[in-house]
C-alpha cells in the first residue's frame, strides 16, 4: 500500500523553533525552526518513505472553535519572537521544492489532516504531530507519529499502541477529552 504523510506544519515547526538554536543566515535573519522543520522532513523521508507528502498549517484568522467558546486557547502565550517570519520563510521553501501546503482561513491544521486523513481511504495514513488529539484519528490504515525527544525520536501510534498507553480505543479519545477536558486548550 502506498503512503501519505501529513505534517502538521505549526506543530513540527514550533519543536524545531524550541529545539535548535536560533541560527541566522548571512543576513541576519533567522533560520533555526526553518533548518530543524526541513531536518526532521529529511528524517521523516528516509524513515517513512512516503510516496505522497503534504504540510498542514494554521492560519492566523480566528477558527470556528474561537467563535463558538471564547476560552478556546485563552490561556496560551503569543507566538515566540522570530517564529512568525520563519513560518513564512518555510511556506515559500516548500513551495520552492514542490510541498503542497493545506492551510484554510477559520479552521486549524487540525481540521484539515482531519479531513484528509478521513478522505484518503487507500493510502497508509501517517501524521507527524506533537498534538495527542490527532489520536482519535487512529484506526487501520492511518497512524499518528509524535516526537517525543527533540526531532529525533518518535512514537508510531498505531490502534494498538493507543490502547497500551492510553487504556482506550482511539474512537474513544473525543469522549475521553470530553471528560477529562484539556488545559492547552483552554477546555474544563
Amino acid at each position: 500500500m502506498k503512503k501519505l504523510l501529513i505534517i502538521d506544519g505549526n506543530a513540527i515547526v514550533h519543536r524545531a523553533f524550541h529545539a535548535y538554536p536560533p541560527l541566522t543566515r548571512g543576513d541576519g535573519k533567522l533560520i533555526g525552526a526553518v533548518y530543524g522543520f526541513f531536518a526532521m522532513l529529511i528524517k521523516m523521508l528516509e524513515e517513512v518513505k512516503p510516496d505522497y507528502l503534504v504540510v498542514t498549517f494554521d492560519r492566523p484568522a480566528p477558527t470556528f472553535r474561537k467563535l463558538l467558546y471564547a476560552g478556546y486557547q485563552a490561556h496560551r502565550p503569543q507566538m515566540a519572537d522570530g517564529l512568525s517570519g520563519q513560518i513564512t520563510l518555510l511556506h515559500e521553501a516548500l513551495e520552492l521544492v514542490g510541498i503542497p501546503i493545506f492551510e484554510i482561513d477559520g479552521y486549524e491544521a487540525d481540521d484539515l489532516i482531519g479531513t484528509i486523513a478521513y478522505q484518503v481511504k487507500n493510502l497508509e495514513t501517517i501524521i507527524l504531530s506533537g498534538d495527542r488529539d490527532l489520536l482519535q484519528l487512529v484506526n487501520d490504515h492511518t497512524k499518528v507519529l509524535i516526537p517525543i525527544v527533540g526531532i529525533t525520536k518518535f512514537t508510531l501510534y498505531d490502534p494498538q499502541q493507543v490502547e497500551e498507553k492510553f487504556g482506550i480505543k482511539p474512537s474513544q479519545f473525543v469522549d475521553y477529552k470530553a471528560l477529562v477536558g484539556d488545559a492547552s486548550d483552554g477546555y474544563p
